[in-house]
């Protein structure tokens, strides 16, 4: 199987910094969804960009090979009976993860790479894999095993958004309306959160990542997912995602700045260059930490139970930092 793109590598937190290429309590719609049974229509016939998976009955074996498919499914109350490890940002401790996934340890079907071998002997009925940057031999091979859960060719690889990757994984599980109430529930508290905050429209954000591409910055663009969390708010962010250089460090130099893989007092963000800039020296600038902290995991994974988390975490600072006096302190989000 080949290597995840570089769309795939900064949600690997660990791999990321080494340079290699929810709502709690009665309202998580996770813990609510735990007991429930599938109630979906079988068999269910789902295209995707290498054939068409086709689940008979409603699964009681999955198995998650993606990055980040693992929340996708304990979102829907579907605790699976292996996933793919991620390079050590162990899912039973991710502050967003249900109740039903606290202390489980899942057993493993690979990290960089995915072990076909793991995963047959899992004896799986449903393999999950949209965010997985599978190829059609890897797909052939787990298909081979059980039906197989890929992308559609609808987007380019790794770019399905999350309200479809929800919605995908809802109907493999024959929970096709829990999927659409969990997109309405997480679509709405986006919707108050713009109503709550009108200065976000039309703001330009720059998503700096520190060490991509052997970079000391990069700039995130409309073509990364992660940036999606800030454009749903109604921030805007360039086309295209690029590395800037120390001479073009302008183009991080917008309205509002985000760290991420870094805070206030490392390095990157103590250097003369980068405390010149406007939206640090008039305190516009909100730091998501280290890879391997909770806010840019909740990032990276993207997911209905990770963005709500994101979201009462961050919401604060970027009303803060927008708001457009420079005499606003940012009180900088804690996970």
């Amino acid at each position: 199987m080949r290597r995840p793109s570089r769309l795939a590598v900064p949600l690997l937190a660990v791999a990321l910094a080494a340079g290699v290429s929810a709502c709690g309590g009665s309202d998580d719609p996770a813990d609510a969804g735990a007991s429930g049974s599938a109630g979906g229509a079988f068999p269910v016939s789902i295209e995707n960009k290498f054939g068409t998976t086709e689940v008979e009955s409603a699964p009681e074996r999955v198995v998650t090979i993606g990055f980040n498919d693992l929340d996708f499914v304990l979102a829907l109350g579907v605790t699976p009976v292996g996933t793919r490890a991620n390079l050590g940002y162990d899912a039973s401790q991710r502050p967003w993860a249900p109740a039903s996934a606290k202390g489980a340890e899942l057993p493993t079907v690979g990290e960089t790479e995915i072990d076909v071998e793991k995963v047959a002997a899992l004896k799986p009925d449903l393999i999950v894999g949209v965010y997985s940057f599978i190829d059609q031999q890897t797909y052939d091979q787990l298909s081979a095993i059980a039906p197989t859960l890929a992308q559609t060719d609808e987007y380019a690889d790794g770019a399905t958004p999350w309200q479809e990757q929800t919605l995908l994984t809802g109907k493999a599980l024959g929970r096709e309306e829990q999927a659409q109430d969990l997109v309405d529930d997480v679509e709405a508290k986006f919707e108050q959160a713009r109503a709550d905050h009108p200065e976000f429209a039309g703001t330009s954000v720059a998503v700096d990542y520190n060490g991509v591409a052997g970079s000391d910055h990069f700039l995130m663009g409309a073509d990364d997912l992660r940036s999606q969390f800030f454009t749903a708010l109604g921030f805007t962010v360039p086309d295209a995602s690029t590395a800037v250089s120390n001479e073009q460090l302008g183009l991080i130099d917008q309205d509002v700045l985000i760290g991420g893989g870094f805070g206030p007092t490392d390095a990157v963000a103590t250097s003369p260059l980068f405390t010149s800039l406007a939206a640090v020296q008039e305190d516009r600038t909100v730091y998501l930490g280290a890879y391997t902290d909770d806010l840019m995991g909740a990032l990276g994974y993207g997911s209905p139970l990770a963005l709500p988390y994101l979201l009462e975490r961050v919401e604060a600072a970027l009303g803060q930092a927008a708001d457009g006096d420079p005499a606003t302190k940012v009180e900088q989000p804690t996970a």
